[in-house]
């Protein structure tokens, strides 16, 4: 193959040739559930951090104005992002040279060990600089694990799916960590519910790690069961792997690049609006995690209904036209919640959104784990979806933060994903249409 991105017909030709491959197993309802538990544990341990990035700002980095403390919790959130493409080509080349389900069994296992720390390290009070080292340490070893995530659970839930099903089979991806992020609500809900402010900031914050650690060896054991749907020998070396990525796959590496840009920067603008709402806004705690709530919840239905959306119209009107609708609707969203400051407010803009943004990643994701060849599916998808997360997802919280920050304008989370998802609509034009392949 040339550097160019597979046409159509080769495309088609691809998809047959590896849906002709007996080696490839049928995916059943345990092996969607391995898949998508294991991924909304990660997700979950990973997006717990910011829902209480409050909370950890003040543990772990104690500074003269809560607006400092609450900048350095939200670097250190960013500095998990530093490790995810270093995990995208070790851990995706890993999937592509020796089977999904070892890489699967790695992630989870990396994911688990930097949970660990954060839900045990005690607070900058107590050790003093320790405690913000060993932080950022945790930080490192889950953005590694969730760096080589995403390429190996959405190549098996992909290469399993029947005819015409992919992008259906794929929403799971999406719709676990939508789970993922309305557990997090949830707990986050109850706990601010539950506990006073002063128990929330000395220990309340730790609960929702803990939790994540109990279900660690349920999800250890349901990955051995995955099926395996590498179709390449398991002996190949992992740099000829990545070596073969760059050469042939190098277009679809950078159009994928963009694509998730503007996608990753959008969903973690929608995972600010609790910090937003507490900091920005002023709300109480327990308003402000109906944000996470809403979030979660829309994402875990509205995935499906993306999928099915996809294999009926095709990848490229879905995610081309709600990314559209969501530069049109994202200034009036925010300018009707700074005008209302309520809790329905809250809820109505986040919903809106939360719906914009699903239908697009969906099919996005589904587009983008076709274009790349069994042989390369893993590397391919888990180094453009690392590296793009890294370098704009990492910074996002961080960047709207400052911005309001320094503007004083509580708009700029608004401007900031229009101006993204111009570069990103771009791509999407230029890849091509697989839903039929």
């Amino acid at each position: 193959m040339s550097t160019q991105i597979a046409s159509a017909p080769e495309a088609a030709e691809l998809g047959a040739r590896e849906g002709q491959a007996s080696a490839v197993p049928k995916l059943d309802r345990w092996a969607i559930a391995a898949t998508v538990a294991g991924n909304a544990l990660e997700f979950y341990d990973f997006l717990a951090y910011t829902t209480f990035a409050v909370y950890i700002g003040k543990a772990f980095f104690p500074a003269r104005t809560a607006f400092f403390s609450l900048l350095l919790s939200l670097a250190t959130f960013g500095v998990g992002f530093f490790t995810r493409p270093l995990g995208g080509l070790l851990i995706g080349a890993f999937g592509d040279r020796a089977g999904r389900r070892p890489a699967l069994m790695l992630t989870i296992s990396l994911m688990a060990v930097g949970t660990l720390a954060v839900a045990v390290t005690p607070t900058y009070s107590t050790i003093g600089i320790a405690a913000p080292i060993i932080l950022v340490a945790a930080r490192l070893v889950q953005g590694l694990a969730l760096g080589g995530e995403v390429g190996p659970s959405t190549a098996v839930l992909l290469e399993c799916a029947p005819p015409g099903r992919r992008g259906a089979y794929t929403s799971w991806q999406s719709a676990s960590q939508s789970m993922a992020i309305l557990a997090a609500g949830l707990i986050g809900t109850a706990l601010a519910q539950l506990l006073s402010k002063e128990d929330l900031a000395n220990w309340g914050w730790r609960v929702p790690f803990a939790l994540g650690l109990l279900v660690v060896p349920v999800g250890l054991y349901i990955r051995r069961r995955l099926p395996e749907t590498l179709l390449a020998s398991p002996k190949r070396d992992g740099r000829a792997v990545l070596r073969r990525l760059w050469r042939e796959h190098r277009r679809a590496l950078i159009l994928s690049v963009l694509i998730i840009m503007s996608l990753t920067i959008n969903i973690y603008v929608l995972n600010y609006m609790t910090t937003y709402a507490l900091t920005t806004l002023g709300m109480q705690a327990s308003v402000a995690m109906l944000s996470t709530l809403t979030l979660g919840g829309i994402g875990a239905v509205g995935a499906f209904w993306s999928g099915d959306l996809s294999d009926r119209f095709g990848r490229k009107p879905v995610m081309i036209l709600s990314r559209i609708a969501m530069m049109f609707a994202i200034v009036p969203a925010f300018v009707f919640l700074i005008s209302q400051k309520t809790g329905g407010a809250l809820v109505a803009v986040t919903a809106v959104l939360s719906i914009l943004q699903i239908l697009g990643s969906v099919a996005a994701l589904a587009a983008l784990t076709e274009i790349f060849p069994n042989e390369v599916r893993c590397s391919g998808l888990a180094v453009s979806y690392a590296v793009s997360v890294a370098i704009f997802g990492g910074t996002t919280q961080f960047v709207i933060a400052w911005l309001i920050g320094i503007t004083g304008d509580p708009l700029a989370p608004a401007y900031y994903v229009i101006a993204t998802s111009v570069v990103s609509l771009w791509a999407m034009l230029k890849v091509p249409e697989t839903y039929k392949s």
